[in-house]
């Protein structure tokens, strides 16, 4: 274990029961040296983790505020999405992920591995690009065009496979033919092998934030069946869409 961290989350398990404490006040109430706790302070307020008052008293900030909100949506649409996935998984017996928009990547959030021996196996937790990535692009796609702009002016198209798009002209014609059909393919793009069929998942205005995926050996997820595929993938991503109270007009 990090000594530190341990320490940075005390302290702030500590402010969240104060009504604002000062260097000193946390430093003897949790038997810290003072130097380290003035340390671990700083650093916390300076990403904005904690804030200080005009007393020099600390309070919890905003920031932990979002990235609790980022946890509850997380649990949120795992709980929303659970049948629907159970339903997706059964109906094609190959591993289902649901993702979710994190910066510039997708996160994995859930998954559902098919009883087939070979098999995707999960990668939970693990985050990955949006432009190789089946349920990357199936949110990149629909994101609004400023913000699709502003990440692929940051994004290196780095090459994983033989695949891989490393053209941005190329990946922007891709991203609006997945619009059009409404689902997203990686093409062994990302891992040598495997392809995925993604689609978007809406929150209730209507914006895309997470994807839900189908993944197998190009010998079962073939391109001769990859349209029956992304038709089922997309039901369901709209029936979790629907769940989450999206109306389409």
């Amino acid at each position: 274990m990090v000594n530190s961290v341990l320490r940075a989350i005390t302290i702030l398990e500590f402010l969240g029961h104060q009504k604002g404490s000062n260097v000193t006040e946390i430093s003897k109430a949790l038997e810290l040296p003072k130097s380290t706790t003035h340390q671990i302070l700083a650093t916390l307020e300076s990403e904005n983790v904690i804030v200080k008052d005009r007393h020099n008293r600390y309070h919890l900030g905003l920031r932990l505020f979002e990235l609790g909100s980022m946890a509850q949506v997380d649990l949120e649409i795992r709980r929303m999405a659970a049948p629907f996935l159970k339903t997706l998984n059964a109906e094609l017996d190959e591993t289902v992920h649901l993702t979710v928009l994190e910066g510039n990547e997708v996160l994995y959030v859930d998954c559902l591995e098919s009883s087939k021996r070979l098999r995707t196996y999960s990668v939970l937790g693990v985050r990955a690009p949006l432009y190789c990535t089946s349920v990357g692009k199936a949110i990149l796609a629909f994101l609004p065009a400023e913000e699709q702009q502003a990440i692929l002016e940051v994004t290196v198209l780095e090459k994983f496979t033989e695949n891989t798009i490393t053209d941005k002209a190329y990946l922007l014609d891709e991203l609006r033919t997945i619009v059009q059909r409404g689902y997203a393919v990686d093409n062994m793009e990302h891992e040598e092998g495997l392809r995925c069929v993604g689609a978007p998942i809406r929150n209730h205005a209507g914006r895309v934030f997470a994807a839900i995926s189908v993944s197998g050996p190009s010998q079962r997820i073939t391109l001769g069946n990859i349209s029956e595929i992304g038709k089922v993938v997309m039901v369901q991503a709209e029936n979790i869409s629907a769940q989450l109270g999206y109306r389409q007009r």
